[in-house]
């Protein structure tokens, strides 16, 4: 049986469902908290000033990430977005500017980098990792459709539709792609996503990886303050640790 037959007979992972995705609405209220939130926000560990680059979802730029990365900044790490203009999907001359951009970066800091990727962005961090994982300090995903089955998410028929006429799953590269990269990776995901199916956002258990449950909605990932403690200690722990999670 072919990777593609034996992942089509899985057991299906229904997409978020139509309720889940109306409460999408409520990331206006994980902002409101971002900003109502500031004080608790000083109390977070503090960086040591290594390279973070972030990666925003599909149809998301760096603009919807400039919550995040500013809390970051205030930490102080040298934040940077991914600077490709609005996520639409992966493309050629997108994959080598962020290879060349994360070189980049570990060259001019003389340090690894930790790669945070919302949605989409987590799939593209990865494999960034996958590829360079001796340039890859920590991997951190939000809600990104890493496992489970590529349409279990309420957004497949937009992506097929943006994506027309290029748009094909290479089955094979997506089971592949579910083996975690060789750097400490953190999933964080919520129950309560709208948008990709839960089960879909989750690591491979490994000793390098780990799965973190936040009370969040998908669009709200970013400027949830749950969340961004939950990066700020991932951030923070040493370089020099164990692969770990």
């Amino acid at each position: 049986m072919t990777i593609k037959m034996q992942l089509e007979h899985e057991v299906s992972i229904a997409p978020p469902s139509p309720l889940l995705l109306m409460l999408e609405g409520r990331a206006f209220g994980e902002y409101v908290s971002l900003l109502l939130s500031r004080p608790f926000m000083r109390s977070l560990p503090r960086g040591d000033g290594h390279a973070v680059m972030v990666i925003p979802g599909f149809g998301g730029s760096d603009l919807g990430t400039r919550p995040m990365r500013q809390v970051l900044k205030r930490l102080g790490y040298d934040v940077h977005g991914w600077g490709q203009g609005r996520n639409l999907g992966m493309r050629s001359h997108i994959r080598e500017r962020l290879r060349m951009r994360l070189h980049e970066l570990n060259e001019s800091s003389g340090h690894k980098v930790s790669l945070i990727g919302w949605s989409l962005g987590g799939v593209f961090v990865r494999e960034l990792a996958r590829h360079q994982p001796e340039r890859v300090r920590r991997v951190i995903t939000l809600g990104s459709p890493i496992n489970g089955h590529p349409h279990s998410n309420n957004v497949d028929a937009l992506y097929r539709w943006v994506n027309r006429g290029t748009y094909k799953v290479d089955w094979e590269a997506f089971q592949r792609r579910r083996v975690p990269p060789a750097v400490p990776c953190t999933a964080i995901y919520s129950k309560s996503d709208g948008i990709v199916a839960w089960q879909c956002c989750l690591e491979e258990p490994a000793p390098n990886t780990e799965n973190v449950e936040v009370r969040a909605s998908h669009f709200g990932l970013g400027v949830n303050p749950q969340v961004l403690r939950v990066i700020a200690e991932r951030l923070a722990r040493p370089a020099a640790a164990a692969q770990a999670a």
